[in-house]
């Protein structure tokens, strides 16, 4: 079974080295030597580089030589979003700019009900996650706790900027509690719905026209409050520029007949995927799950 194993690669020492190139060189230099970092993960760490390998060639069906060409472009890219992200928490950079593509609906949602921001590990999350700060209301970002506690203590020492407010997901699900009373008060809940951890409940649906599996959570829940739901991704298109995508809230309204509630939970997930890939479509390069999300065929 292709799940995630709930830990995403890198250490509090890269973090650290990192910020102190934040802090004194800056942001550009960071960037060069960021790409002797990537050099290293290509030739030498496999676990991440085998399934994105796959991705590439099995998956989009790129040849062997341009695999390899943008496994470099996917390392490098997913170095500068990490880079990116501590420069814009800590307040070291303030040369970014943005695009906004369907912030007015982020707008309606925030001033009626609520609901759901669906994302996925597909450009910078944590970007799109400060970008809400120009919603006005509160805006809850559902992770794994362990990845939550991992980095917490170092970014509490370098964020300036503090508007997210966390909801840890735990075994006790607890975090079900938190997210019901984030929904009551017409809050804003955003959630990652393309991984699942090894046992949990996932649905099934097809990316790229090859067959997944995802986490069944972030597709049920918002049917289970009847709030609406949008797509979103920030997508780096340059050095120092994103570009932030929200589509249309709809409402998947949950039902008590069974079929009826499969058929809305399929149709959000289709809406889901079509989302991702057409945001894939844009910008391959920043697809940052490194695991085999997709089985492997015999033929592969």
């Amino acid at each position: 079974m292709a799940s995630w194993k709930g830990k995403t690669r890198g250490g509090l020492a890269g973090y650290r080295f990192f910020i102190f190139l934040l802090k004194y060189p800056g942001l550009r230099f960071s960037y060069f030597f960021l790409r002797f970092v990537v050099l290293y993960f290509v030739l030498f760490v496999s676990k991440a580089r085998k399934p994105i390998f796959y991705y590439f060639r099995s998956i989009l069906g790129y040849s062997y030589l341009k695999s390899i060409k943008y496994i470099f472009k996917n390392f490098y890219k997913l170095g500068q979003v990490l880079l990116d992200k501590v420069a814009l928490l800590a307040g070291f950079s303030s040369k970014f700019t943005f695009d906004f593509e369907g912030e007015d609906y982020l707008h309606e949602m925030a001033a009626n009900e609520g609901g759901f921001l669906i994302g996925a590990h597909l450009g910078n999350w944590e970007i799109a996650g400060q970008l809400l700060e120009r919603i006005d209301t509160k805006v809850h970002i559902v992770m794994v706790e362990a990845e939550h506690k991992r980095i917490k203590a170092l970014m509490d020492d370098v964020m300036t900027k503090k508007s997210m407010n966390i909801i840890s997901i735990k075994d006790d699900l607890s975090h079900l509690f938190e997210i019901k009373n984030a929904l009551q008060n017409n809050e804003i809940v955003a959630i990652h719905g393309d991984r699942f951890v090894e046992g949990s409940k996932t649905i099934e649906g097809k990316l790229l026209d090859r067959e997944a599996k995802f986490p069944y959570g972030p597709f049920f829940l918002p049917m289970k409050y009847n709030k609406p739901v949008t797509f979103v991704s920030a997508i780096k298109k340059t050095d120092t520029h994103y570009h932030f995508y929200a589509t249309k809230p709809i409402v998947y309204k949950g039902s008590r007949d069974k079929i009826e509630n499969d058929i809305q939970l399929k149709n959000m997930l289709n809406d889901y995927t079509a989302e991702v890939e057409r945001i894939l479509h844009i910008a391959p390069e920043q697809w940052f799950n490194y695991y085999y999300f997709w089985e492997p065929l015999d033929d592969d």
